[in-house]
């Protein structure tokens, strides 16, 4: 169980993140949706403090933390059970893709060399790279990259996955080889909190959907729910405007 409560981030006196409250149970891939500028993204770098917020308290199992009061070995220890992907890949380009999926293994959890690269050949085989291991990024393509970052995350055993838009720095043609490896790690229980304006990959990978407007949480509920019967105006405003009448439509079922 993963639990955030009364979570809340300014910048120089705009309130971004208002009060936010979240459960999270093992397996749930929560999707957060909403207008740029609505919190999305500082939600969700908020929880692994990436964004320093103002206040609120995280649990994780047994770790808690309060952020208005965080340790730097609070900080670490909550980096060490949430892995991050993030929307431009962030690799080292010096790297290697194996290399890189290392790196986390061996220079934060002190892993040793020989079982941080068993463990990275593990991952990197399950996001279909087992062919590009030895290749530097310059040498990936865009959707290739992004899965080393995600096989990145994921050696590192997060309890909580975090996905910040990891398809909009893609060319379009590559976006579905991104969304299939996330759809892997969900149908294999990875717990998860992505960012993502591809509705209809939202409709089909989430357990749960929260629309944000202006740091708040205005609607929440299962896909069906939240795209076919949602309750709040703003919510179906948006979903009109951002549901492909080709895509997952808007039925009355």
């Amino acid at each position: 169980m993963i639990k955030i409560s009364n979570l809340s981030k300014s910048f120089a006196g705009n309130v971004v993140l208002d009060n936010l409250n979240l459960e999270i149970n093992e397996g749930d891939v929560i999707a957060l949706i909403g207008a740029s500028g609505a919190g999305k993204s500082t939600f969700l770098r908020s929880i692994n403090y990436l964004e320093e917020a103002d206040s609120g308290q995280l649990e994780i199992d047994n770790f808690k933390v309060d952020f208005e009061h965080i340790s730097r070995q609070e900080i670490l220890e909550l980096r060490r059970r949430t892995g991050m992907v993030f929307q431009q890949f962030n690799l080292f380009e010096r790297r290697t893709a194996l290399e890189n999926v290392m790196e986390g293994l061996i220079q934060v959890k002190k892993m040793p060399k020989a079982e941080a690269q068993k463990l990275a050949e593990e991952n990197l085989r399950k996001v279909g790279l087992e062919e590009r291991m030895d290749y530097y990024p310059k040498f990936l393509s865009g959707g290739q990259k992004q899965r080393v970052g995600i096989a990145r995350a994921m050696a590192m055993q997060p309890t909580l996955l975090l996905l910040d838009e990891p398809t909009s720095a893609l060319d379009p043609e590559l976006v579905g080889e991104v969304q299939e490896t996330i759809l892997n790690a969900a149908k294999n229980k990875q717990t998860m909190v992505l960012v993502s304006h591809e509705m209809d990959f939202v409709y089909n990978v989430a357990t749960k959907v929260l629309f944000l407007e202006k740091g708040k949480i205005i609607e929440e509920g299962s896909p069906k729910e939240v795209f076919h019967h949602p309750k709040n105006p703003r919510t179906s405003e948006f979903l009109s405007r951002h549901v492909k009448t080709n895509g997952i439509g808007r039925s009355n079922d």
